[in-house]
């Protein structure tokens, strides 16, 4: 059945964590941590209820930590490289393992994992994991590899920068020296002879502000001239393709590539093929930040979505946030005309603000527009971060991440909105405050409609701003309106980002009766958003008038006549 894809986002470590007294920079011990155990069967039905089809789980796969594990095992990490006292979900030390934070018996992590996918699969949702492809840990080692697996850099040249046969890449007789403290004596961390960072710093000094807890991956790429080097098959190609093998084969639905335009095309071209051949239905989804190889990365890369962060995503915070006109929505989807149903569209991710907090929005409920916007204005799918549909405002200083209005995920802490919800493994909202109920109602309502509604899921897109920038009673600046119909069913959004009432006339040009094969009348129509029912003259000589709250926007359903047209056709 063909639905628009709606994907949840939790760490584990954070979603489930009922620590209602964390401390700044605390430790497990002090602050808690989420188990993939306690997503049970009950949490997964409230997530499938808000609308998700999906659940992401971020920060499964082994990552490095300040938490020592060796008991179990685990090659402990030199704090003085890990970001915060959990360490980043990105800087993995481990491709083949479950991290241990996020299992309540360590040497039954992986079994734990396991049974999270069959839960998950039993409520109807499936599993979407990070791939993180890019860079790993400074200190990677893998403790759980498969038998005849050699670890990243195990056979290197460390004497090369490059070559196309090692793993990393090489500061040659230079020492590891970022601008960070490594510690000293016995605790200082040393590395010799320097590998180039995760963001591509090839020096061996990176900044604080740089990724010096990770390194980065060789694909075959000599950034010393720009020369490619894949044929044959660099090494890391073929130890990357058994990775996501190994996940594919666990039963997971899909893969969230980290940085996917860091790596080459050429390997994805490769390497996802191969993975669908074992996996046909498996999802790969790119997290993508350059307009300009978004076809490239679909069509060579053979990626099935993409993020769209800066084309939608930048424009509609610039809307909000930046007094951008509305009116630049017309190019967002001009942009990515023909392949606008691969674009991942969001407002909240573990990398951005959120829109509640001081420094997005401070009040979630104004970014009701965008969510129209972004959740009905294509057939692509859409993502929603835990804590998204209630608000959460991130207004904790929770140690390495500090107050700067995102949720951390370097740091062992607890989400209070997700906390007041979880409500101890409930799930019921019974702690959550007006607002937040306020707030959850309006994403239920949203994310529920998107796939009850055939023209929201498989509909035409017929953009109405041009028609309207000299209406003397609609604002392009702060409004914004299109059409989406599949065979008689129309839904016509309306949205107003300003922060007063409007009184708003929508002209309907004579182009999109013919193009949609629609009869001009006066139509009964009702909200999708409020259930109010509006009388409606659907015309080209007749604007269509209606009052649109601030920060509102209107969903308008009605079922229209074919066009005299496509009645003589029938």
């Amino acid at each position: 059945m063909e639905q628009k894809i709606v994907i949840y986002q939790l760490l584990p470590r954070l979603f489930s964590n009922t620590c209602d007294k964390c401390v700044i920079n605390g430790s497990i011990e002090e602050n808690g941590c989420g188990k993939m155990n306690d997503i049970t069967a009950t949490v997964l039905k409230e997530i499938k209820s808000l609308g998700a089809t999906h659940v992401w789980y971020t920060g499964v796969i082994e990552h490095a930590t300040q938490t020592d594990y060796s008991y179990y095992g685990i090659r402990p990490d030199n704090k003085h490289i890990v970001k915060g006292k959990a360490g980043s979900p990105y800087a993995i030390k481990d491709y083949y393992d479950v991290d241990p934070d996020i299992a309540v018996s360590v040497p039954n992590r992986m079994a734990e994992f396991e049974q999270l996918v069959k839960r998950t699969h039993n409520e109807g949702l499936k599993v979407i994991i990070d791939f993180v492809p890019n860079h790993v840990a400074r200190q990677y080692f893998s403790d759980a590899k498969p038998e005849g697996i050699e670890d990243l850099g195990h056979n290197d040249n460390r004497e090369y920068f490059f070559s196309s046969s090692n793993n990393f890449y090489y500061i040659t007789r230079q020492l590891f020296s970022p601008q960070i403290d490594l510690g000293h004596g016995d605790d200082e961390y040393f590395e010799f002879p320097a590998k180039a960072t995760g963001n591509d710093c090839f020096t061996a000094f990176p900044s604080v502000n740089d990724w010096y807890e990770t390194v980065k991956l060789n694909y075959g790429i000599d950034y010393g001239n720009n020369s490619r080097h894949f044929d044959p098959i660099p090494d890391t190609w073929i130890k990357m393709l058994h990775i996501l093998r190994f996940w594919a084969l666990k039963g997971i639905d899909g893969f969230r590539c980290d940085m996917a335009h860091m790596v080459p095309v050429e390997f994805w071209n490769w390497a996802i093929p191969q993975v669908k051949a074992i996996s046909p239905n498996i999802l790969f989804i790119a997290e993508l930040y350059d307009v300009g190889i978004y076809r490239q990365y679909l069509s060579d890369g053979h990626f099935d979505y993409l993020y769209d962060k800066v084309n939608l995503y930048d424009t509609l915070r610039a809307i909000q946030c930046h007094n951008v006109s509305a009116a630049n929505l017309t190019s967002c989807w001009q942009t990515v005309e023909g392949i606008g149903h691969q674009m991942l569209n969001f407002l909240e991710n573990h990398d951005e603000q959120r829109i509640a907090s001081q420094q997005f929005l401070g009040n979630a409920i104004k970014a009701l527009p965008s969510l129209v916007v972004s959740t009905t204005m294509s057939k692509g799918p859409f993502l929603i971060y835990s804590g998204q549909e209630f608000g959460e405002k991130a207004t904790d200083t929770e140690g390495f991440s500090g107050k700067d209005g995102r949720t951390t995920i370097f740091d062992y802490w607890s989400v209070p909105s997700i906390r007041r919800w979880y409500n101890g493994g409930k799930c019921d909202g019974k702690n959550l405050n007006d607002e937040e109920h306020k707030i959850y109602n309006v994403y239920k309502c949203v994310l529920n409609l998107i796939n009850r509604e055939d023209a929201i899921v498989k509909g035409d897109f017929f953009d109405l701003m041009y028609v309207n920038y000299n209406n003397p009673d609609f604002n392009p600046h702060r409004h914004y309106c299109y059409i989406r119909k599949h065979k008689h069913e129309v839904v016509l959004a309306i949205v107003n980002f300003s922060d007063g009432e409007s009184r708003i006339l929508v002209n309907i040009p004579k182009h999109a009766f013919d193009t949609l094969n629609m009869q001009p009348g006066n139509y009964r129509a009702v909200d999708l958003l409020s259930g109010k029912k509006h009388s409606i003259p659907f015309s080209e000589s007749v604007p269509l008038a209606v009052n649109v709250g601030a920060y509102g926007a209107l969903l308008l359903k009605f079922i229209v006549e074919p066009s005299i047209t496509d009645k003589k056709s029938v």
